[in-house]
Parts: structure tokens; sequence; C-alpha cells
């Protein structure tokens, strides 16, 4: 085997890699989201809140939503790719043969690294977004405790 053929090797498998780990992150992260928000609707429709507390608890929760559909599209497949298995949903079995004839790793590479960082920017604005939320709700909870809202 060549080194370039080594590289190839490589780096398709690390890409491969990182969608995983995103997609494992990103699971992680909807549930924890998902229980907050869960929570935190338990929480506030049995208690008496002030209208400055519904409001920023309101804007937390929209904060925490807004995290939960960025990772709900993080983890939404993308079939309109053109490499790997939606593009061979597309060809005939010849054409299969055909494509697979010639080393398409590099292109394969360049595909997947593009899904990989686009997961990656939506877990990371996702996880900006639920800590704005969470900051949010609990202000809004050590208010209430308080009761200076």
């Amino acid at each position: 085997m060549s080194v370039t053929d080594l590289n190839l090797s490589a780096a398709h498998a690390e890409v491969k890699a990182e969608i995983a780990r995103t997609d494992s992150k990103t699971s992680l992260l909807l549930a924890f989201v998902g229980a907050l928000l869960a929570g935190t609707w338990t929480v506030a429709k049995d208690t008496a809140l002030t209208v400055p507390t519904c409001t920023v608890g309101g804007l937390g929760m929209a904060l925490l939503l807004a995290a939960a559909g960025l990772l709900l599209s993080s983890v939404r497949p993308n079939l309109s790719v053109r490499h790997g298995f939606p593009l061979w949903a597309t060809l005939s079995a010849e054409e299969i043969t055909a494509e697979l004839a010639e080393d398409q790793r590099a292109r394969d590479i360049a595909g997947l690294a593009r899904i990989a960082v686009r997961k990656f920017t939506a877990l990371k604005r996702a996880v900006d977004l639920t800590r704005a939320g969470g900051a949010l709700l609990v202000l809004v909870a050590l208010l209430q405790a308080g009761g200076a809202l």
C-alpha cells in the first residue's frame, strides 16, 4: 500500500468516526434538553410565577426549544448528497460497478467531512443555546426562591 492509499483510508475512517461522535453527543444532549424542558414545564405549571419570571423563564424555554430544533436538524438524514449510499441508490447495478471500479475515497472524504462540519456546527450552537436557556432558568429559580421578582 502506498502512503497516499494509507492516508486516504485513515482519513476516511476518521471522518466517519467524527460523524458517529457527533451523533452520539447529539443524542445525549437531545435527551438532556428534553428532560430539562419537561422538568421545567412540570415545575412551572404548578408554581405561581410573576410576569417578569414568566418572561425570563419563557425566554429560557424558547432557547431550549431552539436548541432541540438544531439537534433534530443535526440528526435528520440528508439523502440529497451525491456520494456513498445515497448516490448508489440512484444508479443501476452496472453504474455502481463502474463507480466502485475507481477509488472514490477522496470524494467521499470531502462529502463526509462537509456533513461532519454541519453536524458539529449545529451541535455547537445547540450547546450554546442550552447553556443560555439553562442559565435563564436557573436565574428564574433563584429569583423565585428569593422572592425578588
